[in-house]
């Protein structure tokens, strides 16, 4: 066993047994913004045996404050998150495997995505693809650590299919657009999402030592600017609710019918939209039609097209992010004039 880990093989909560099985699982980090850097670094320095990092989004100059894998470099570069992040782990730790996907997870790729994964590790910014999450690793079985940060505070709970509530026996249906708090209104503190992250870190090191047990009971809030910590103790809510997912094993997210090809982005003024069969575009090709009408930049990754008020961010698979507007409609008349349906 390498010297790399043996201060963590010291811990008698790990041991040199504990390590070995870390070496050998795999898990899935969805979501790289504030709380999915620090999430990550944790575990690829943990020396789990694999990383797969997924990710849809791009970096702007405003996630620096908070997204400790970034820099400005990186901006420059126009590198989309996922490929960043993969950059600067590797670095890290070069003995690990560690997977990039610049995706949108969703119910076309979620099996290819997370067939593998000994955990799912939330670092997204939106309920609907928490849901997603949440059928897909409650009908496989396999664990999951929800976390949401706003302002100073800050959201995490287990899920352990058949031992603990899942996301659905707590908030049973995805909150209406423009209901919730986001970072753009509300704002928020880097040290909040990083002991977020420390704590979903530290459940996933339990849940993948084997360690469940010790693990943390219920949805845990803290606030810390006014020091607080909460624990909600939702442990009989499995057995008391009548759970769409838990109890009558109806996984309505993971239906394309039920999930949606436009998305409008947590406080981002953006609408993110999906091509309904799935593209390979060429980028260069795409660029020089794009040239007459407007400003673009582009490398392998993703092309910047600029007209007006509005910017489109396109990424190979045709997925895009349309940025002025937070009207799906208007974001796909965008979408179909400019890069066609």
């Amino acid at each position: 066993m390498s010297e790399r880990y043996a201060r963590q093989a010291l811990f008698y909560g790990i041991g040199r047994q504990g390590q070995q099985r870390l070496m050998e699982k795999t898990a899935v980090l969805v979501g790289c913004g504030a709380l999915g850097c620090t999430s990550a670094n944790l575990l690829v320095r943990s020396g789990i045996k694999c990383l797969k990092i997924i990710d849809r989004d791009y970096i702007e100059e405003s996630n620096l404050q908070r997204q400790s894998l970034f820099d400005e470099e990186d901006i420059e570069k126009n590198l989309p998150k996922a490929i960043a992040a993969h950059k600067k782990l590797q670095k890290v730790n070069s003995h690990i495997q560690i997977e990039s996907a610049i995706v949108d997870l969703n119910p076309s790729n979620i099996e290819t995505l997370l067939h593998n994964a000994n955990i799912v590790i939330d670092g997204t910014d939106n309920f609907e693809t928490r849901f997603l999450i949440n059928d897909y690793c409650v009908k496989s079985r396999i664990p999951w650590i929800y976390g949401a940060c706003i302002g100073s505070t800050g959201l995490t709970m287990n899920i352990v299919p058949t031992k603990t509530p899942c996301l659905r026996c707590i908030l049973e249906n995805v909150p209406p657009f423009g209901t919730t708090e986001t970072c753009d209104t509300e704002g928020i503190i880097a040290p909040i999402a990083s002991m977020i992250a420390s704590i979903q870190i530290a459940e996933a090191l339990k849940i993948l030592t084997d360690n469940f047990d010790t693990l943390s009971k219920g949805l845990v809030k803290i606030d810390l600017w006014r020091n607080e910590i909460k624990r909600m103790h939702v442990e009989d809510i499995k057995e008391k609710a009548d759970c769409v997912t838990c109890k009558q094993q109806k996984y309505e997210f993971l239906s394309r019918n039920t999930y949606g090809t436009t998305t409008s982005l947590c406080g981002r003024n953006a609408v993110q939209i999906l091509h309904p069969h799935g593209s390979n575009l060429d980028m260069a090709r795409l660029a020089a039609r794009l040239e007459k009408v407007g400003n673009v930049s582009f490398n392998s990754f993703l092309l910047r097209f600029k007209t007006d008020k509005y910017e489109l961010t396109v990424f190979p698979d045709g997925r895009s992010i349309i940025s002025g507007t937070n009207d799906a409609s208007l974001a796909k008349g965008l979408y179909a004039k400019y890069i066609g349906m």
